[in-house]
């Protein structure tokens, strides 16, 4: 809950302190706040493709919170709290701005390292929590850690 609530937060501000303003340059140009949209996935692939990252997005979070009973591990109750809270920061753009439900357009507002998105994509705070939560997935199946807490056989005879 707490990344959707930060995200939606952050985009309700960026929405209306950055719209119609040129991108704004922090931290020595190394961050740019830029307010862009974009109905497509990571780097803009297959804008226009709403309905189906939509339907993507809902599906992650019905598996999530199917799995999410079944957890005893505290690194993958944070792994899925972050991709879950991110999908559904990123869903509920999708529904809900304009153009209309399914339609709408995700709000992104960070570039790294140029204001326009050539340096890096263009990103949003549920953006960084996907990421984020799926690194700290692939290091946990890494380490060899279980949903359940537990340890797998693969990892310790290494």
């Amino acid at each position: 809950m707490l990344v959707l609530i930060v995200d939606v937060v952050s985009k309700i501000i960026v929405v209306a302190k950055l719209a119609g303003r040129p991108p704004d340059r922090t931290l020595g140009g190394a961050v740019y706040l830029v307010l862009t949209r974009n109905s497509g996935a990571a780097f803009s692939f297959a804008a226009g493709a709403t309905v189906v990252f939509s339907a993507i997005a809902a599906a992650i979070i019905v598996l999530i919170v199917r799995v999410s009973s079944r957890l005893g591990s505290r690194g993958w109750s944070v792994a899925f709290g972050l991709i879950l809270g991110g999908a559904a920061g990123n869903l509920s753009d999708r529904l809900f701005r304009a153009p209309g439900p399914l339609r709408g357009a995700v709000v992104d507002w960070l570039s790294l390292f140029s204001s326009d998105g050539t340096g890096w994509a263009i990103f949003n705070l549920a953006d960084a929590a996907i990421v984020g939560g799926g690194v700290l997935a692939v290091l946990l199946m890494f380490l060899g850690v279980e949903f359940t807490g537990g340890r797998s056989g693969r990892a310790s005879s290494d």
